[in-house]
């Protein structure tokens, strides 16, 4: 018995701080497979909601409180964080490891001057999920490159909230990587953009911002489902899956969910397209990727390195594929991940692929940017800028706020915040 506690205490265990998502929640049931080969190693594991998770993460990375050895980020916080020397530079990555077999949009997105930050769970982009069999019963044909209006128009006719069906589910929970990151990609596609090349914001000073914010509004307010303002990811994908929502535009990530029959009551009548545009299609699907990094505080960088290249290994894929299947192997990161055999179990594959190798953080808008990025903006104060933003359009779309008032709050604060943070100079 003592023996048996003196191993037990030898044990190092590491903190997880990750996202509710699927996939994540996925890795956390896995991950017994690595404590069984690695049995010196324990993982302790902290799941939260989106908006929460980057809340924690940011204040206990920025004060190098310690309490996380593993953080679930994005391609917008590894840039800024490493720059900061706030995370651990992920070096002497095993061979076996294929560093080159990940994407290069996804390499670059979380390196700081070529080196690593955080190793890819997974990447996405965004797309439109459709009911095939809905459209088929209404004679509709979805396009391979729809446009918002021509979704507008499906929505409209295929809206029955007396059968709880919805002619579409969209974000519209407040938060820069909620609400935000599918409405930036509306008024990109819209012809607008967050700053001109004086980095002063465009809310009230060009059209774009009030034309798509219109749209939105009234797009979910006649067509969407009660408490829209209210639903993130997590909570659209469940109303989708359920069969509430004829239309769903989000992350490519949801395709292994919406066509998991475990899951899924639609499984069989998902149809796929490409997001939305309207006067572009510059920037009118994102780029992300979710990634797992190392704090600079952490005190325990050799167990919580050999757990991230375990998560984010061919090795890691390979064991989904056997113990969920090949279509819920984690997308978008890997070239070898796009073999002919996950095609054709995955009808989301190519056209998620497409829409990752054709979205361009350096050219998201008809007009000239000064900044890197899609659905975000690649700057320290985006992070409150945006979430502050999300919650002025969620206030409109929930019926508290004017569209006017939303744009002109929006232009002071964002204003204040650019001249405080000196981008924009009097």
């Amino acid at each position: 018995m003592l023996m048996a506690a003196q191993h037990a205490s030898a044990a190092t265990t590491i903190t997880i701080g990750t996202v509710n998502n699927g996939d994540m929640v996925r890795m956390q049931g896995l991950s017994k497979e690595f404590e069984t080969a690695h049995p010196d190693i324990k993982l302790d594991w902290v799941v939260l909601e989106e908006n929460v998770l980057r809340q924690r993460l940011t204040t206990d990375i920025a004060t190098k409180g310690g309490q996380f050895d593993v953080v679930t980020i994005g391609m917008y916080e590894t840039g800024l964080w490493g720059k900061k020397g706030w995370l651990t530079p992920i070096t002497d990555l095993p061979t076996d490891y294929d560093v080159d077999d990940i994407f290069p949009s996804v390499r670059d997105g979380l390196s700081v001057d070529n080196n690593l930050y955080a190793l890819p769970f997974y990447a996405e982009s965004s797309m439109t999920y459709y009911r095939a069999d809905l459209f088929k019963e209404a004679g509709l044909s979805m396009p391979e490159q729809p446009t918002w209006d021509q979704i507008k128009g499906f929505a409209e006719k295929l809206s029955h909230p007396d059968k709880e069906q919805y002619g579409i589910c969209l974000r519209g929970k407040a938060g820069w990587g909620e609400n935000m990151a599918l409405f930036t990609t509306m008024v990109n596609s819209f012809g607008g953009r967050w700053f001109d090349e004086q980095w002063k914001p465009e809310f009230t000073t060009a059209p774009e911002w009030k034309e798509a914010l219109s749209f939105y509004v009234d797009l979910l307010g006649k067509y969407g489902p009660p408490g829209a303002s209210t639903n993130g990811f997590n909570e659209n994908l469940a109303l989708f899956n359920s069969g509430k929502c004829a239309m769903w535009v989000d992350a490519t990530v949801a395709g292994s969910f919406v066509t998991d029959k475990s899951q899924s009551k639609v499984s069989d009548n998902v149809g796929f397209a490409f997001a939305p545009h309207q006067t572009t299609d510059k920037g009118s699907h994102w780029l992300w990727a979710w990634a797992l990094g190392i704090p600079a505080s952490s005190k325990k960088v050799d167990a919580a390195k050999t757990f991230i290249e375990w998560a984010t290994s061919k090795g890691y894929t390979d064991l989904v594929a056997k113990k969920e299947g090949i279509a819920n192997i984690p997308p978008g990161t890997r070239f070898s991940t796009y073999s002919a055999e996950y095609k054709a179990a995955a009808p989301f594959a190519q056209l998620t692929l497409d829409s990752m190798q054709s979205a361009d953080p350096m050219d998201s808008s008809a007009k000239p940017i000064p900044y890197v990025g899609v659905q975000y903006v690649t700057i320290p104060e985006f992070q409150a800028i945006g979430t502050q933003v999300g919650k002025l359009v969620s206030g409109a779309l929930a019926g508290q706020m004017s569209i006017d008032k939303v744009l002109e709050d929006a232009q002071a604060s964002v204003s204040r915040d650019m001249k405080r943070a000196g981008y924009i100079k009097d």
